[in-house]
C-alpha cells in the first residue's frame, strides 16, 4: 500500500481520468449548444448587428471542440493529482465556471438575454481565472491548458458586450421560439 507508483502507472491513471473528463465535457458542451438554435440557424442571431471582428460561423464549433478537449485534459490532470492540497478547490471552481459556460448558450441564443449572457460570461471568466490559478498550484501544465480557454472567453465576452451595445433592442428583435435542436 505504501509503494510509489511508477511513471507508467501515473500516466495510465491520468489517461483513465482523461477518458472520462474529455468526452463528458465535449458531450455537455454539445448538448448545451444543441439545446437551442445557434449561429446561422438562429433567425434572432442572424438579425443582430454584429461587431466587425465576429469570426465566421464555422470557427465557433472548431474553437469550442478544441477548447473543451484542452480543459478536459486540464481537469484530468488535477483529478489525477491525488494528495494535492487544493485539488478539490480546483475541481469545484472548474465545475462552477463550466456550469456557467453551459448556461451561456441558452441564455444568449435561446432567451435572447444579451445583458444576462454578458453577466454570465464575465462571472465565468473570473471563476475560470481563479480555476487556472488554483490548477497552476497543482499542476503547471493544467494551468497552461486553460490559457486558450481564458483567451477565447475573454474574446467572447467582448463580442457579447459589443452586441449588447449595438443592439439595444436585442431581446425584442425576433420573438423567442421555444424549440430544441436535439435530435
Amino acid at each position: 500500500m505504501g509503494e510509489v507508483a511508477s511513471k507508467g502507472q501515473l500516466r495510465m491513471s491520468y489517461l483513465r481520468w482523461a477518458v472520462v473528463t474529455v468526452p463528458a465535457i465535449l458531450l455537455l458542451g454539445f448538448l448545451s449548444g444543441r439545446s437551442v438554435a445557434t449561429g446561422a440557424d438562429n433567425p434572432w442571431y442572424v438579425a443582430l448587428v454584429k461587431p466587425s471582428v465576429t469570426p465566421p460561423g464555422w470557427v465557433f464549433p472548431v474553437a469550442w471542440t478544441t477548447l473543451y478537449i484542452l480543459i478536459g485534459l486540464a481537469l484530468a490532470m488535477v483529478l489525477n493529482a491525488r494528495g494535492a492540497r487544493l485539488r478539490w478547490v480546483g475541481v469545484g471552481l472548474f465545475v462552477t465556471q463550466f456550469l456557467l459556460n453551459l448556461a451561456w448558450t441558452p441564455t444568449f441564443f435561446g432567451a435572447h438575454q444579451v445583458g444576462t449572457a454578458l453577466a454570465i460570461i464575465v462571472a465565468m471568466l473570473v471563476i475560470a481565472i481563479a480555476t487556472t490559478v488554483v490548477f497552476g498550484r497543482i499542476r503547471t501544465a493544467a494551468a497552461w491548458l486553460m490559457v486558450p480557454y481564458l483567451v477565447w472567453i475573454s474574446f467572447a465576452a467582448m463580442l457579447t458586450w459589443r452586441i449588447d451595445q449595438i443592439n439595444p433592442n436585442a431581446a425584442t428583435l425576433v420573438p423567442v421560439v421555444h424549440t430544441t435542436q436535439m435530435l
